[in-house]
């Protein structure tokens, strides 16, 4: 049940991205995120640690962007550090 749920919950993340968005897709991927994060956790507790890793490199394939704009952030805060 878990895995089709998150089949689902690509092929949603993928039908998302074919229609025009004037603020490319941003509110989608927020929403995206939102909903995806549970279902994660579901497929990770059911099924186990392995399959949930699968499940996350497919979200973030999909949802690339929102990951690179993390990663950047995420190294621009250690690349100074408070002093």
């Amino acid at each position: 049940m878990a895995l089709g749920v998150a089949f689902l919950w690509l092929v949603a993340a993928n039908v998302t991205g074919f229609f025009p968005s004037r603020d490319n897709h941003w509110r989608a991927a927020y929403a995206l995120i939102a909903v995806g994060i549970p279902i994660l956790g579901w497929v990770t507790w059911s099924n186990g640690p392995v399959v949930g890793l699968i499940i996350l490199a497919m979200g973030t394939s999909v949802l690339r962007w929102p990951v690179i704009y993390l990663w950047r952030w995420l190294k621009s805060k250690s690349a100074h550090p408070a002093e």
